[in-house]
């Protein structure tokens, strides 16, 4: 395989995870009766540009489909996070009625809902239908596509040139990363910005974050992977931010390379110097990330049989995508974990991808009365841990499997 940023051959490995479905495939009750696709989840680095990388083997058609399943405003601190950032981006740039705002990958609406609120006019890119249909229940004008530089032009043409576009949690999902961000440096007016929010490289090496890793997530970011294919096609980082979303993420601020309308934040160096201090640009940087990831499998996989042993009951919570790569890697099936409890409608009642644990309401959870609760989705533990206090009325339990063993 090639480097999908600079097409240098990948050798280095970061991790083996196996195989697995794709981890927002949630199945139905006629899809247990189907074989389900597998595919390799390997990850590579690339030691030309540095940019971490999924190897290929489904498109984005088929990871991104109609069905698609995550909804992003389940969350209430997401939409906490959401609407901070609206708040603060539009006192920053000191955006009005006057302005044009776009959101790629708006989902259901949860971001761009805050930017209506203030008048401000918008509209979102969002190719899965789901998730689509939601965004526009809210009043929301949504553009059913995958972006990239051709729709960016058609856009331009039709729509004009925007002041902010808003790229958060998506960077990582694109498989021809060089082709979304020269479409993002066409949107853009000449004194117009664009945000992203991406999980820090960093992070996930240090803190043993390889639940993270999944086929929908093409790319593992790091800053200095992103100022060279900003600079590639058209951007220029401007600022940087260390956010705690997903485990600790940065909000990057980019320009257009050819107007340069804003000034450079020390940032930017700043975190550049800090990722090269860390042995980030060093194949050693990526040795032993393996043998530490199977650390945390095997102990969870361990508390799990022996909690299995004593007659206890281990249910999990959160029918997230990082907790599909946990349970396929570990092998975890439905008699480990008998059921998986979703707020989300979309999910209650299927099945969760390879391992086939079936994903219930929270009512289901109150009638069931397991001995240990295990929050899957670790990154959301303060919001979950409130939602879920009134277990300890039956003496349960809730634990934290990632990014180690944790009882709570």
């Amino acid at each position: 395989m090639k480097c999908r940023h600079c097409g240098a051959e990948l050798t280095v490995p970061l991790i083996d995870l196996g195989t697995a479905p794709p981890s927002n495939a949630y199945l139905t009750e006629a899809d247990l009766k189907k074989p389900e696709k597998w595919y390799p989840l390997r990850v590579l680095v690339c030691t030309d540009c540095w940019l971490v990388q999924t190897e290929d083997y489904a498109g984005r058609e088929e990871l991104f489909n109609e069905d698609y399943a995550y909804f992003s405003s389940v969350s209430n601190s997401w939409l906490a996070h959401a609407k901070r950032y609206v708040e603060s981006v539009v006192d920053r740039f000191e955006l009005s009625p006057g302005s044009l705002v776009v959101e790629l990958a708006a989902n259901d609406g949860y971001l761009l809902q805050y930017v209506q609120e203030r008048g401000i006019p918008c509209y979102g890119v969002e190719p899965t239908a789901s998730t689509a249909q939601a965004a526009r229940a809210k009043g929301l004008t949504i553009v059913e596509e995958f972006f990239g530089a051709n729709l960016a032009d058609r856009l331009t043409s039709e729509r004009g040139q925007v002041d902010l576009v808003i790229a958060n949690n998506v960077l990582a999902h694109v498989p021809d990363i060089n082709n979304f961000v020269l479409g993002v440096s066409k949107l853009l007016k000449p004194s117009g910005v664009a945000t992203f929010e991406f999980p820090h490289l960093l992070n996930l090496i240090e803190q043993r974050q390889f639940d993270t890793i999944y086929h929908e997530h093409y790319s593992y970011l790091s800053l200095t992977a992103v100022h060279r294919i900003f600079a590639a096609n058209g951007l220029e980082i401007l600022d940087v931010e260390e956010i705690p979303t997903h485990g600790g993420s940065l909000r990057v601020f980019a320009q257009r390379q050819d107007a340069k309308s804003h000034a450079t934040s020390s940032n930017v160096d700043a975190l550049l110097q800090r990722e090269l201090d860390r042995g980030l640009l060093t194949v050693a940087y990526c040795a032993g990330f393996q043998e530490q990831v199977n650390r945390v499998k095997d102990d969870f996989l361990a508390f799990l049989l022996k909690a299995k042993r004593e007659s206890k009951v281990v249910a999990a919570y959160g029918a997230a995508a990082k907790g599909n790569t946990l349970l396929n890697y570990a092998g975890i099936r439905s008699d480990l974990i008998p059921f998986v409890v979703d707020r989300s409608p979309g999910k209650q009642g299927k099945f969760m991808p390879g391992s086939r644990i079936p994903i219930v309401d929270e009512a289901y959870l109150k009638q069931e009365k397991p001995d240990y609760v295990c929050i899957l989705p670790w990154n959301l533990k303060t919001e979950i841990v409130n939602q879920l206090s009134y277990i300890r009325h039956w003496s349960g339990n809730l634990i934290l499997p990632m990014p180690r063993l944790e009882m709570l």
